[in-house]
Order: structure tokens, then C-alpha cells, then sequence
């Protein structure tokens, strides 16, 4: 009888250290934590971006790494982080142009980053319609980081630490372009910035301040048709009246061809304007005055693709200019901007951050 205890105790130790050698080695089952997409509340549905993509936390903390890395550049000296930088909602801090390897730049202005869930295009002439595409313009650009996929995907396999976390977030160390690609949508993905004091006002925790209640009147009146709540954007195209700049930019005509797309861009969500600037597609204004003013006076109303919406401008006095730019100062999203689970100097992410 203890002889037949014995040999079933060391078999049980054998399948128990065979199952771990499986699980060490790779080919075993694996369980990533699932990492949920929380809609606030009276918002639309976005996008199904994780419908292939299922979003976990070990595939976020990959994503998140690889978004600060800069020796996923040519040069190890750019990462995606170096033009989306989080205190200015994942926009480039006082730069109309963003900053390439070697010393280049881009010819647009980075533009924020997030609620990228309920975007079906990107980019400022809407080039790119699925997330997990679009850091392959950045990544291979010879004015952003200017790298060559094959080249950072043998800089990942050489990292012993990226195969570990490879290995959580997929099940097993291998590391190719699909795999960096799903961790990058994933971290981008569920960046939502829903906690401003406007978000706080209409969750009935803050009420605005007459000035900002005047504001808003104005921006309901003149501007909510084209940056509709709450997103404040709706993804459309527009030429909002700008002369052609000095790179011959004719927007979204550059994608599809046609002359009536010429000179339009992509509408902007205005949540978190105040620390975006400087603004537009090429970033030629630096503050909101001169934005509204560009509205107010500045318009080229001859232009024949100009948005119908903008042919008689915006009228608007000086009291009224402040008024609406306090309103937009409330868009801002001050826990967003802080936000330890999209910074580049925290530790990983974990389940209670769902």
C-alpha cells in the first residue's frame, strides 16, 4: 500500500513539473487578465477595435512600453511619446511641427490622442481607417522615427524582457509586426478622456460659473455642428476657410482624388483645447484668440469647397470671445492629463485599473 502511495505521489510530482515546463516553455494554456473599455455614460457605442484584438492588461502594458520607447526609431532618439506627449493630451507642446530623426520634421501638427475608439479614420486627412494600421506611418516615416519594421521587430526578439511580456500578453514569446501592432491599438485604444468639468457639470458633480454658462450658449449656437457633444467632433472633413499653406497641403483630396475633398481636414474634438496648442493641420495658430478670430475674420470665403456652415463667419465681439474660451477651458480633462496608467514612469498596469 505505501509503495503504491509512493509511485502515485512521484507521478503526481512529474505531470505537475512536466505541466510547468509546458507553461514556462510557452506552449501551454495561458490566461491574460481582460482589461475593459468603459464607455462613459450617454456617450455612443464606439467602435468594435478590440473585436479581434481582445483587450487584456498584459497587452496594454506591452503597448505602453512599446509607446515610449525611443530605440524603436532609426536613431533610438524618437519615440511615439516624444510627439504625444501626455500633459498635453498626447499632443506636441508648442511645436506646430513635430520633430523627426535627424533632425527633420513633419510637415502637420501632431494631433491629441484620445477617444481614438470612436474614430473610423485618422490622421488629418483621414489616411488611415484602422487602428491597428497607423503607428506604421510613424514608425517607417523618414521624417518620424524612420525605422524599418524588420529592423524593430529583431530589436524586440533580441530583449529578453519584451519576449516575457510578449509571452503574457499572447501566450507564447514570438514577436512579429501583428503582435506590436494589436499591443500599440490596444494601449492607444483605451485612452478616454471623459473627466473634465464640463463631463462633471452634465454628471450633475459641478455646475459652471456664469461666464462659462454664457460660453457654452456660444459654442451651442455657433460651433456644436461640427464638434457635436460629447465627443465634441464629428469626424467628418471640413475646410474650415484656410489659405493653402507653404507644404501645398490639400488635406483629404490627397486620399481620395477628388477636387471636392481639396483644402478639407478632419474636424478636431475640442476636449482638452486649452493645452493642445498650437492648432490646425499645420499648426499655424498658437492661441485660441487667434483660432476664433480666424472664424470671426479670417475666413476665405471664396473658396469653393469651404464648408457651407462658414460662408457668412462667425459673428462675435470681444466680451463674447473670452466668454466662449472659458467655456472651452472647462473641456479640459485634468485627470486625464495625469493619468498613471498612460504615463511612460509608472509600473504596470493591473486588474484594478479596469
Amino acid at each position: 500500500m505505501k509503495k503504491s502511495i509512493t509511485i502515485l505521489t512521484s507521478l503526481a510530482i512529474i505531470c505537475y513539473c512536466f505541466i510547468q515546463a509546458v507553461k514556462e516553455d510557452g506552449f501551454g494554456p495561458f490566461q491574460p487578465s481582460a482589461l475593459s473599455l468603459e464607455i462613459p455614460k450617454g456617450w455612443p457605442e464606439p467602435n468594435n477595435i478590440f473585436k479581434k484584438n481582445k483587450l487584456t492588461v498584459e497587452g496594454f502594458n506591452v503597448g505602453r512600453r512599446l509607446f515610449y520607447d525611443p530605440l524603436l526609431s532609426k536613431d533610438s532618439s524618437i519615440s511615439c511619446a516624444s510627439c504625444h506627449q501626455q500633459f498635453a493630451a498626447f499632443s506636441t507642446f508648442d511645436h506646430d511641427l513635430s520633430h523627426g530623426v535627424a533632425n527633420t520634421f513633419t510637415t502637420r501638427n501632431a494631433p491629441a490622442l484620445f477617444n481614438i475608439a470612436w474614430m473610423k479614420e485618422m490622421h488629418w486627412d483621414g489616411g488611415i481607417n484602422h487602428l491597428e494600421v497607423q503607428p506604421l506611418a510613424p514608425l517607417t516615416n523618414p521624417n518620424e522615427m524612420g525605422s524599418k519594421i524588420a529592423n524593430i521587430i529583431q530589436y524586440l526578439n533580441d530583449d529578453t524582457s519584451y519576449q516575457r511580456m510578449f509571452k503574457a500578453a499572447f501566450g507564447d514569446a514570438k514577436i512579429n509586426s501583428q503582435r506590436v501592432l494589436k499591443a500599440l491599438a490596444q494601449f492607444t485604444g483605451s485612452m478616454i478622456s471623459a473627466n473634465s468639468k464640463y463631463d462633471k457639470v452634465k454628471r450633475g458633480e459641478a455646475s459652471f460659473s456664469k461666464i462659462e454658462e454664457r460660453g457654452y450658449a456660444l459654442f451651442k449656437k455657433n460651433c456644436a455642428a461640427c464638434h457635436a457633444e460629447p465627443l465634441f467632433t464629428d469626424n467628418s472633413f471640413r475646410n474650415n476657410g484656410q489659405s493653402l499653406n507653404r507644404f501645398k497641403d490639400y488635406g483629404r483630396q490627397m486620399i481620395t482624388g477628388q477636387s471636392k475633398d481639396s483644402l478639407k481636414f478632419k474636424v478636431p474634438s475640442l476636449r482638452n483645447v486649452q493645452v493642445t496648442a498650437p492648432y490646425m493641420h499645420d499648426g499655424n495658430m498658437f492661441g485660441l484668440p487667434q483660432v476664433i478670430e480666424h472664424y470671426a475674420k479670417g475666413i476665405k470665403t471664396e473658396q469653393p469647397t469651404l464648408d457651407p456652415l462658414l460662408k457668412n463667419r462667425l459673428e462675435i465681439n470681444n466680451k463674447e470671445l473670452y466668454d466662449l474660451m472659458y467655456f472651452l477651458f472647462t473641456l479640459t480633462d485634468s485627470s486625464y492629463l495625469k493619468d498613471p496608467r498612460f504615463s511612460g514612469r509608472t509600473s504596470n498596469v493591473h486588474n484594478n485599473h479596469n
